[in-house]
């Protein structure tokens, strides 16, 4: 059954963030929508808290079923009131049958020893992912000048992680930086490399030729993101088959937007398309009729 719960915030996420610690759920587990974005106000007067509606799914709690179970209940028959309650009768003394014969105990067996186990082969313990082995930019390529780039980058930023870059497709080239703490790197949902990819694509293009594409990634957090976003979008659109209406979902970068399009554009009686403006544009997941 599904339920609502309405909650405010400074921001919206900090509305969702305390809607899912009252509910104790997961953000794939609700459906968001926003209600009213959060006023600065000026000076403090006019300010008013963002105001988003959750919408979940509350379990039935079953039917009791006690209730039948004690009507069902036999009755115990009431014992024989009497001094013969005790006295059992003559006729069982006689039909009482003969002691059976006792049999020879057969001889003991000789103990076999069991069988060694052998160890199943997921027992094995897996030997450690060796480390990934970049080779160094040719000096003078273009995979040099976005390693020095976002090299002296991360150094302003107070980073030691170190940047790899290599040549993907024509104009595609992926970086991967290596190190300590690359959490810090990523930011809230990647927002910390969306921005290192992109001051990295506009500085790289003006010192080569033609245009190319750089991909900066960390402990491959694109591909798992990518798999999360997948798995969000099947689980959202299977609750509007369910309730046959539309949901929308949480503001989305055009990356993140094109997942859940292409996760759901072969799905029968769901169409899905973007709302809004940049940062706030979201995609909506439709029942088609």
């Amino acid at each position: 059954m599904e339920k609502t719960l309405i909650t405010t915030g400074k921001t919206i996420d900090l509305a969702i963030e305390a809607a899912l610690t009252q509910l104790g759920l997961s953000r794939d587990d609700v459906s968001v929508q926003v209600l009213a974005q959060a006023k600065p106000g000026f000076l403090g007067i006019g300010a008013a808290p963002a105001k988003v509606e959750i919408t979940y799914e509350s379990p039935e709690a079953p039917k009791s079923a006690f209730g039948s179970a004690s009507r069902s209940k036999p009755k115990t028959k009431p014992a024989p009131v009497g001094g013969d309650a005790h006295i059992a009768p003559k006729k069982a003394e006689k039909a009482s049958a003969p002691a059976p014969k006792k049999e020879a105990a057969p001889a003991p067996k000789k103990e076999e020893k069991p069988a060694p186990k052998k160890e199943s082969p997921k027992a094995e313990k897996k030997a450690p992912a060796e480390p990934k082995v970049f080779a160094p930019a040719a000096p003078g390529s273009v995979e040099e000048k976005i390693e020095v780039f976002l090299k002296g980058l991360l150094e302003h930023m107070g980073s030691q992680a170190v940047p790899h870059a290599w040549k993907e497709e024509d104009n595609t080239y992926n970086v991967e930086l290596t190190g300590e703490d690359l959490g810090y790197l990523i930011g809230r949902r990647g927002d910390t490399l969306d921005a290192l990819q992109h001051l990295a694509n506009y500085s790289v293009n003006r010192h080569v030729e033609g245009h190319i594409r750089i991909n900066v990634d960390a402990e491959q957090y694109r591909q798992k993101r990518e798999e999360s976003l997948r798995r969000y979008a099947t689980k959202k659109a299977q609750q509007v088959l369910k309730a046959h209406r539309r949901t929308t979902l949480e503001p989305m970068n055009a990356y993140e937007r094109h997942v859940i399009h292409a996760a759901l554009q072969d799905m029968d009686r769901i169409t899905t398309y973007s709302v809004g403006t940049e940062p706030n544009r979201r995609v909506v997941i439709e029942y088609e009729r």
